[in-house]
């Protein structure tokens, strides 16, 4: 009944007249497919007949798509040499494209008996676990947006944080990516200015172990279970229709959807951890073990496994998933969760790693913007800048100069002034634009930005882990209150102090990227990681939204997508001249004086002056110069202006503060606060 199939077809493929299995698994001796109905119950199993190197693989007639599945795999169950098969285990499918079923976690779901790991659990995992599905594979047509990376707005988001307390969204969409396609969530992310949205894991994932004792809940999803498949929570009876049908929504009003992945992990976790998947076919490839004792697991994740990026069916399956996201699902790009696990050989971090290469130059994947969080906790893990050219990265360093600026730490202008630049000191060394830094000042890690002007303490008792998780150095300020407060002043001071950080990160170079809900005033009221809490915690809380927060985050990205001087995409560095000699990008002191050398030391209160000349791509229709004056000092300054030409005068385009008016060379600038200014061209003068 089951023949030979065909092994170059990783997964379940449906064909002509049934259905083709193959699964990679090196070690194995014996492979049984089991087939279940729509109810998780099994009538069906089969040895799959033929294996074509280290590929088992066979076809069986009239199986067809809806047909749940799982594999058991036979072998040597020898953890001490890292061989871990348990045909009591049913394992997913790695090229599962959907599952089915929720997993129960049971001690049947671990290979060894917890107290004796040695000894292999007899016990049948099955009634507790999802079943893989075979799906119609064909192909999907997707018209990316392919908007450029000088004018992309991030906004990250969860699937479940923005949609389960959206007042306009029904039972049925809350918390699903069909939310997300909802005509009034689409019409608000056009109004701010949105050009992508950042969607946190929506592979299918679980909930670890110690969070189901504790009864919470995964709420960021970095515990993968399956890189194919989307997670069921997200959905109704089909998630795959679900997703694809947010995305088109999506695209038709012309923004993209990025994905961040976690490639670097499973949800298996360590060496007593569950047997799902990838630790019950061929633990050996798919993962690191150490040399020395390859029961265990190099842990340079700190969830307690790492994959095997140099194993060849590991990279394989990686750009396989990139592929199928980015050309059947319509995904437009990827955020790779600690991404120099990707790049890591035995001996560490190389730029120049296989994968990273295979997924920058892989012909499918040429279009898909690629962002790395550059950082892992291995040794050599930090490697902000290290990318190779193709890849943009997350650059923390923006987040914590900006806060520690705004907050009036001392001797921070110069590295402000570089992080406004587009941090050429991290990125131009490998020819990278200004768009390869990814710039935030809050993201789903840590406190949203009303938390980080009203808590200097993370407050994660709802963890249940004492308060000892969390960012413990955050750069934030409560300005005299910890938490919520009626002052009126210290309000007044946040709130001020939220838009400042708004408005830097949307006038730098570079890429800007928004935590959802920062632009109504969200809080997680002290919670700086709130991964545990898919509930009121982590969800946005759009009843209360600070409206005119929102309406100053929008005509902040208004002006910077009307502002090619803040879009360059090159760097400047004051090479070339405009006109009355002013440079294309200028450092000035409050009196108007160039910043030069020592000087730098002693500033606080700086001017940013950018000047448009024949030489800058692109050239400025509007603006022949542009100024950012930021006073972070508590008393208000007199900045000095220049005269850029003979024929304009400055104007105000935004202030954070109150309102002064420009007297012949000069303007007041409130304490904490800044002010931007615009020179017409002549063209454009009024």
């Amino acid at each position: 009944m089951i023949s030979r199939g065909d092994p170059a077809l990783l997964g379940a493929t449906p064909l002509d007249g049934g259905c083709n299995f193959a699964l990679y698994a090196g070690a194995a001796t014996r492979i049984e497919l089991c087939l279940f109905d729509a109810h998780g119950h099994e009538f069906a199993r089969y040895d799959l007949p033929d294996r074509h190197r280290r590929v088992w693989h066979g076809f069986v007639p009239d199986v067809a798509p809806g047909t749940g599945y799982g594999f058991r795999v036979h072998g040597a169950w020898q953890p001490e040499a890292g061989l871990r098969h348990n045909p009591a285990k049913l394992v997913l499918d790695p090229y599962a494209r959907q599952l089915r079923g929720d997993f129960q976690w049971s001690p049947a779901v671990f290979g060894h008996q917890q107290s004796a790991s040695a000894q292999a659990e007899t016990q049948d995992s099955a009634p507790f676990m999802p079943k893989s599905v075979v799906m119609d594979q064909r192909n999907s047509v997707h018209r990316h947006p392919l908007r450029p990376w000088r004018e992309s707005i991030v906004y990250e988001t969860n699937v479940r944080g923005f949609t389960m307390r959206h007042p306009g969204l029904s039972d049925s969409e809350r918390g699903r990516f069909r939310g997300l396609s909802n005509g009034q969530v689409i019409d608000y992310l056009r109004a701010l200015g949105i050009t992508a949205i950042e969607l946190l894991p929506v592979h299918a994932f679980i909930d670890e172990h110690f969070l189901a004792t504790r009864d919470l809940h995964n709420s960021w999803g970095y515990n993968t279970l399956g890189f194919f498949a989307p997670m069921q929570r997200y959905a109704g009876d089909d998630p795959v229709a679900e997703f694809r049908e947010m995305e088109r929504a999506l695209h038709d009003a012309n923004i993209e959807v990025l994905l961040d992945v976690v490639y670097n992990h499973t949800a298996e976790g360590d060496h007593n951890g569950p047997t799902l998947s990838f630790r019950g076919i061929d633990n050996q490839s798919y993962y690191r073990l150490q040399p020395e004792s390859p029961a265990h697991y190099i842990n340079d994740t700190g969830t307690g496994n790492t994959i095997n990026a140099d194993h060849s069916v590991v990279q394989d399956m990686i750009v396989d998933s990139l592929r199928y996201w980015y050309s059947d699902m319509g995904v437009d790009g990827f955020r790779f969760d600690l991404a120099p696990i990707l790049g890591r050989h035995a001996g560490g971090f190389s730029s120049r790693h296989p994968l990273l290469a295979h997924i920058a130059n892989d012909r499918a994947l040429k279009h898909a913007k690629l962002i790395a969080e550059p950082w892992d906790i291995g040794p050599g893990g930090y490697q902000l800048g290290s990318f190779p050219p193709g890849w943009a990265e997350w650059n923390d360093r923006y987040r914590d100069t900006v806060r520690r600026f705004w907050r009036g730490d001392e001797r921070q202008a110069p590295a402000l002034a570089r992080r406004l630049h587009g941090s050429a000191d991290i990125f131009e060394a490998s020819g990278r634009p200004p768009q390869a830094s990814v710039n935030f000042v809050t993201s789903h890690d840590g406190f949203t930005l009303r938390d980080a002007v009203s808590f200097e303490q993370p407050h994660n008792l709802a963890n249940g882990e004492n308060n000892r998780d969390g960012h413990q150095h955050n750069f934030s300020a409560n300005y005299g209150h910890e938490g919520h407060t009626d002052d009126a002043h210290i309000n007044a001071l946040r709130k001020r102090q939220q838009i400042n950080m708004l408005a830097t990160l949307l006038l730098s170079q570079g890429t800007p990227m928004l935590l959802a809900g920062d632009e109504i005033g969200n809080t997680q009221d002290g919670n700086n990681n709130a991964y545990a809490q898919d509930n009121a915690i982590s969800w946005i809380d759009w009843e209360q939204a600070d409206i005119h927060l929102c309406d100053v985050v929008s005509e902040l990205i208004a002006l910077r997508q009307r502002t090619p001087l803040l879009q360059q995409r090159r760097y400047r560095h004051g090479l070339n001249t405009n006109a009355a000699g002013y440079k294309n990008i200028e450092w000035l002191a409050p009196n108007g004086e160039i910043l030069q050398g020592f000087e730098w030391h002693h500033a606080d209160a700086i001017t940013m002056l950018l000047c448009a000349t024949d030489l800058d791509v692109p050239m400025s229709k509007n603006e022949a110069a542009f100024a950012v004056l930021l006073n972070p000092t508590p008393r208000d300054l007199r900045f000095a202006l220049p005269a850029i030409d003979d024929a304009g005068q400055w104007s105000v385009c935004f202030h954070s503060g109150q309102l002064y008016p420009i007297k012949s060379t000069e303007i007041l600038v409130q304490g904490y606060s800044l002010t931007c200014l615009r020179w017409p061209t002549p063209a454009s003068a009024p």
